[in-house]
């Protein structure tokens, strides 16, 4: 991992270098004419950089496009409160499965007192009338959610509530009990002296970690891999909580809970009451949004395919037809800036503007119930002030306990100087939660197998067609499939190097509106008319350009494209979408909330051009092979699979036990630790590690190329996985002589001895 970073600072240099050089060695000979058969390329400037601005404005169109797509989606059924609570159920089901919100909950949760947080287990003093309570309860498998639970001394209570503050407010803050927001900000213990019996959970904050990640993304990061969210953990607790209220039995009174939150507080109570029914009235404070821009949010609310069916108006539809009260009020204000470590983002206070189009969505996309529900709005100040007004409050209360009076704000309470257990308790919540990912990385192989049971190896035959329903599996699901029809290839090219054995073109063909696809051909001189060549598309890795694998002799990839051209294989370098840093990992950020990836572009692309290149008189279009080194490797894992075209693959530099490298805390290969943070796929762990993705490719030939002191994984993980794939060739298909692994000493480099030998084989080219 740390050598890849490395290759990629040295690619960026070298990449630029290569370009410059090329063009001016190639300025005598290479005069710019078409590959015969296509139109004159007359683009100027950098090819690659105009490649990502344009990908760039497909994706931002595309976000638009999604708020017409979704109703689609939708079958709402307005006949009865009932009959609309089981349409959307489907709904329900899926946001639930998105924000990762999946492992069974505890049983029947109580609260139980938690210390040492206070000297006894109870605070009480004259300026309250409340006690307070430090508190946790089981939340799901080993994790417990842990607060401060409030309640009324005088009064027998009048609703129960789940109060959540923004993710850098802790509970005392909350309550008053330490400094922190405005007495007039202070809604638990407002709500508490109206006569709510009140918990406060503790949310994971943003400190930052050793390794310059925040708290909340660095547990998001193996999380996401794992199909689950740090969203749906704190959910979890929430839910956990409220039936932990549901269970005490305290009064004999029906009761009525509501959650109520600001900031990311806001968040966790919007989707939770979106996904619990049995919660009677939610308000949320500070936050809500089209999430049009949720890319440009921080990365740990990063949730894939949220867009597609979901912004917040169709979030607020699954609270429907119980009350939500939505308070324009000023939210947190942060800005995570580029080069820190983790992902950048930004949260900015919502436009009162957009809050009340959001809210005027909502409302129509209910409004055929009977009677309407009470979607209400209440503004504090300009829509910038402070969270937790009475007018929003008393809206709260009155859905919760209707004539229930708002509490008149009193003077500050008096700050406790007690010892309190807020760092100690926050770090068991960190633990517990990783601990919790970890277990569900351990598990993973099992999971995987129960998932990929209905592969049938029995014969080549079945293999092939029972293999289908998981490929398409792979592309919807995990890479994101576009629907969008390509465009003619409408190619343009022009010549620019002229070498003793091959000529080579840059290459435009057309993809998408605002997508194309771009890279270099190289044409042995040594055709015979009449004669159709093997092709192998070979892919540069991370920051690299097609031009690093043509001449330079770059470190990683010793000219490898050239070196086939030579060796009289048509060779083609496409440019994939991995360069220039944050403006490639922007585009991934764009991607996923309508349930895309960088490779939802990447593979189309890269159909389009082995469709091209089967129209080449000089082709065969039977004999298209695939070899990538690095990110390359990752792509050589994730096309092939999909664009049939291509007859084997070889991974270079790449190919590990990649779920635990994207997942495992502990390693110091993980990518948890590094800058690469768009590099994480949702829901891998459930599903498709390599062995899996390999698994796509068969029965055609694949190859793993890994150098001994490659920094990517020791060598025993890349065995491990790969002892999964010639399991599967040689042991259940019979094709044992398609598959093969090259170790060499070397670092992270292409080697070109094995898998040239490879691609001569199985290629059928023997000069």
């Amino acid at each position: 991992m740390r050598y890849s970073r490395t290759v990629a600072a040295v690619s960026a240099f070298w990449g630029l270098t290569c370009l410059l050089a090329s063009v001016a060695a190639g300025a005598e000979s290479a005069d710019g004419t078409p590959l015969a058969g296509t139109a004159k390329l007359d683009w100027s400037g950098d090819l690659a950089s105009r490649l990502v601005d344009s990908v760039d404005r497909f994706l931002l169109k595309e976000i638009e496009k999604s708020v017409a797509a979704r109703p689609q989606h939708w079958k709402r059924d307005f006949s009865s409160p009932e009959k609309y609570n089981a349409s959307i159920e489907p709904n329900r089901k899926r946001l639930a499965h998105i924000l990762g919100v999946r492992d069974p909950r505890a049983a029947g949760p109580q609260f139980e007192l938690a210390g040492p947080h206070f000297a006894s287990p109870a605070i009480s003093s004259s300026d309250r009338k409340y006690m307070v309570l430090a508190v946790r309860w089981p939340a799901f498998g080993d994790v417990y959610g842990e607060g401060v639970l409030l309640v009324p001394q005088a009064t027998r209570p009048r609703a129960w509530v789940v109060a959540l503050g923004d993710a850098d407010q802790s509970p005392e803050m909350l309550d008053g009990l330490v400094e922190g927001p405005r007495r007039e900000s202070l809604f638990a213990p407002r709500l508490a002296e109206s006569g709510c019996v009140v918990v406060i959970p503790t949310l994971i904050n943003r400190g930052v970690t050793q390794r310059k990640l925040s708290n909340r993304e660095f547990l998001y990061r193996s999380a996401f891999e794992m199909g689950r969210h740090l969203i749906g953990y704190e959910v979890q607790k929430v839910i956990a909580a409220v039936e932990s209220l549901r269970n005490w039995k305290l009064g004999g009174d029906e009761i009525r809970i509501g959650v109520i939150g600001w900031g990311e507080g806001g968040l966790l109570a919007f989707y939770s009451g979106a996904l619990e029914p049995r919660i009677n009235a939610v308000c949320v404070s500070g936050y809500f949004d089209s999430r049009q821009n949720v890319w440009q949010e921080p990365i740990y609310r990063n949730v894939f395919g949220l867009l597609e069916q979901s912004g917040d108006a169709e979030v607020a539809s699954m609270i429907a037809p119980r009350p939500l009260i939505i308070e324009a009020a000023r939210g947190p204000e942060l800005v995570v800036p580029p080069g820190t470590g983790g992902g950048p983002g930004r949260l900015v206070t919502p436009k009162l503007e957009d809050v009340r189009r959001e809210v005027d969505r909502a409302r129509r996309l209910v409004q055929g119930l009977n009677p309407p529900p009470r979607i209400e709005l209440v503004v504090s100040g300009d829509g910038t002030g402070p969270q937790g007004s009475d007018k929003a409050l008393s809206a709260f209360l009155d859905a919760l306990a209707p004539g229930a009076k708002l509490a008149p704000l009193g003077s500050a309470p008096k700050v406790e100087q007690r010892p309190n257990d807020a760092e100690s308790r926050h770090a068991r919540q960190m633990h517990e939660l990783d601990r919790h990912t970890q277990w569900l990385l351990s598990e993973s192989p099992y999971v995987r197998q129960e998932f990929m049971k209905k592969l049938d190896t029995s014969s080549l035959e079945k293999y092939q067609k029972t293999v289908e329903w998981y490929r398409d599996f792979f592309y919807n699901e995990v890479i994101g499939r576009f629907d969008d029809k390509p465009l003619p290839f409408n190619p343009r090219s022009r010549k620019t190097y002229d070498k003793p054995k091959w000529t080579g073109y840059e290459v435009v063909l057309d993809v998408f509106p605002d997508a194309f696809a771009y890279g270099i051909l190289l044409v042995p001189k040594d055709l015979k008319p009449g004669e159709r060549r093997p092709v192998v598309v070979c892919q540069h890795g991370l920051e690299g350009r097609p031009q690093d694998i043509v001449t330079g002799d770059h470190p990683a990839y010793h000219d490898f494209a050239a070196k086939l051209a030579e060796q009289g294989f048509v060779t083609f370098a496409p440019q994939n979408l991995y360069i220039f840093k944050d403006r490639f990992r922007t585009l991934q950020r764009k991607a996923n909330p309508i349930k895309k990836t960088l490779f939802s572009i990447i593979v189309p692309q890269h159909q389009q051009i082995v469709d091209w290149l089967g129209t080449l008189p000089f082709v065969d279009p039977k004999r298209i092979g695939f070899y990538g080194l690095s990110y390359g490797g990752k792509t050589a894992m994730r096309v092939p699979p999909l664009v049939k075209n291509y007859c084997l693959s070889i991974c270079s530099a790449d190919f590990n036990e990649w779920v635990w490298k994207n997942a495992s805390t502990r390693s110091p290969y993980s990518y948890v630790w590094s800058g690469e943070y768009e590099i994480f796929e949702f829901d891998l762990g459930s599903t498709f590690n390599y062995a899996e993705m390999a698994a796509l490719i068969a029965p055609r030939p694949f190859m793993v190329e890994r150098g001994h002191f490659d920094g990517v994984a020791p060598d025993e993980t890349v065995a491990y996985e790969y002892a999964k794939v010639r399991h599967l060739y040689a042991a259940k298909l019979g094709i044992g002589e398609r598959t093969q692994i090259e170790f060499f000493v070397g670092p992270h480099t292409i080697h070109g001895k094995g898998t040239f030998e490879f691609l001569r084989k199985h290629l059928n080219w023997n000069p």
